[in-house]
């Protein structure tokens, strides 16, 4: 640490303001529900008033967080809204949904829905994803006799798990961006470790939850089937193809790029192309215009292109706000003691390291509710520290996502979502939903830690 850019030389008050930040970041949720903005800001300001810190150097890391932040990832997490506002508006998921039913049969239906989330979570947010087929979720319960827990359990994970972990949902993207972890790795190898965590939700569902919890389907919605799905949107719905499309894209030109930079010689053709379309920023481009052509009507296309910005501007615009503090708050602790203090302690007490985000993710999602402020919190605390934890940014940010969705209980928004759609009452509820979350996350875990100690990320 440089003696002349340092925010303070004192480890016993850079730890003491560490821990009180933390603290204050989260009671000012849990008791006082203030919004995760000022939550996350007055802890910073107060921080920058305790003895010894030099304030000079204290506004440039803040500053210079914020900014460096937003400037790499900002333009990025809002072309993620876009998408999911045109996946949700065009048909797209009523499309995947049905792709997923004819893929593993309508006998496995609990099986298909957890597929369905796996995918579309990667894009659309898990409560709205949730809404939309939540009707589908009762009527094929309702067809196949089985109980309502049975059947939403694992789409219910599933969605969760890919919200939190796999870019280019705005959350993770926000991650990645703070500890500097390369997306296309993370959309890889977070995808493996949704994958499996998913099917852990599903096996919760199927072995657990099923047959525990008998709360029978509404009989509001039998007879739904997927091409019933969101009366108000468009008459007609896209190819599987094109559904599949704004979201595959992107993310196979990311996933592209860091294959061919591992694997190519500089300067070769190939690897100067995926450079450019494989810039998130390029890729989520392509995937926000293939979307947009999902509308057949000229009409609606017209009217959608300033309805799909706004909606996307007021949906990122908290991740927005909340990253770039997150990102001003790793700068102010990086030019502190208590980042080598942390560190050390680790290295002393043989611990892994990949508990540290891993534990700070469940930390932050239990006490606040949301799998978001886990995550972010997790990657801004843990970045300053990663030079010293001999941890890389990519298992960093998928250990403090995996710990980001344990838990999810009556503070959690979309715990109420799911649970007043399918009419499950709270207590089953938290083992059904809470249950599948849990398994999930250490699933998802313990598959990062074995690709951790691989040495693939």
């Amino acid at each position: 640490m440089d003696s002349a850019s340092a925010v303070n030389t004192s480890a016993a008050i850079s730890l003491l303001g560490f821990g009180a930040i933390i603290f204050l970041l989260l009671f000012l949720i849990a008791r006082w529900r203030w919004h995760v903005f000022f939550a996350l800001l007055i802890p910073i300001l107060l921080f920058g008033i305790l003895p010894g810190i030099q304030q000079n150097n204290f506004i440039d890391a803040f500053e210079s967080g914020f900014g460096n932040t937003l400037g790499s990832i900002g333009v990025v997490i809002v072309l993620g809204s876009i998408i999911a506002e045109a996946l949700k508006h065009t048909g797209a998921i009523q499309v995947i949904t049905r792709s997923m039913v004819n893929l593993v049969g309508t006998q496995r239906m609990p099986l298909a829905l957890t597929l369905t989330g796996f995918v579309i979570g990667i894009a659309i947010f898990s409560d709205v994803a949730y809404v939309i087929l939540n009707p589908l979720v009762h009527s094929a319960a309702k067809t196949m006799g089985v109980s309502i827990a049975l059947m939403s359990t694992g789409l219910v994970g599933a969605l969760q798990l890919t919200h939190a972990i796999v870019p280019p949902t705005p959350g993770p993207l926000a991650a990645a961006a703070l500890v500097g972890a390369d997306i296309g790795k993370t959309i890889i190898f977070g995808s493996i470790a949704c994958l499996l965590g998913s099917l852990a939700c599903w096996a919760w569902g199927t072995l657990f939850a099923g047959p525990r919890v008998s709360t029978p389907p509404s009989d509001e919605f039998e007879g739904i089937t997927v091409n019933d799905l969101d009366q108000n949107g468009p008459q007609e719905l896209p190819s599987t193809l094109s559904s599949y499309l704004p979201i595959a894209v992107p993310i196979l030109l990311i996933g592209a790029q860091s294959v061919v930079t591992l694997t190519l010689a500089e300067g070769h053709i190939l690897r100067v192309v995926f450079l450019y379309l494989g810039w998130p920023v390029m890729a989520l481009s392509l995937g926000a215009w293939l979307a947009f052509r999902n509308i057949k009507n000229p009409k609606d296309r017209e009217n959608a292109k300033d309805a799909w910005v706004e909606a996307a501007l007021k949906t990122s615009a908290m991740i927005l706000v909340v990253t770039g503090l997150g990102g001003s708050l790793s700068a102010i602790l990086r030019g502190t003691p208590a980042v080598d203090f942390i560190a050390a302690f680790f290295s002393d007490s043989a611990l892994p390291a990949i508990l540290l985000p891993f534990v700070i993710g469940i930390i932050g999602n239990m006490i606040t509710g949301s799998t978001t402020v886990g995550v972010i919190t997790a990657a801004s605390l843990v970045s300053p520290m990663l030079c010293n934890l001999a941890l890389s940014p990519e298992a960093a940010m998928l250990a403090g996502a995996s710990g980001s969705v344990i838990i999810k209980y009556m503070n959690s928004s979309y715990f109420w979502v799911c649970t007043s759609l399918s009419k499950l009452s709270v207590t089953d509820a938290v083992f059904s939903y809470g249950g599948a979350t849990f398994v999930g996350g250490i699933v998802s875990f313990i598959t990062v830690c074995s690709m951790w100690r691989l040495g693939l990320i």
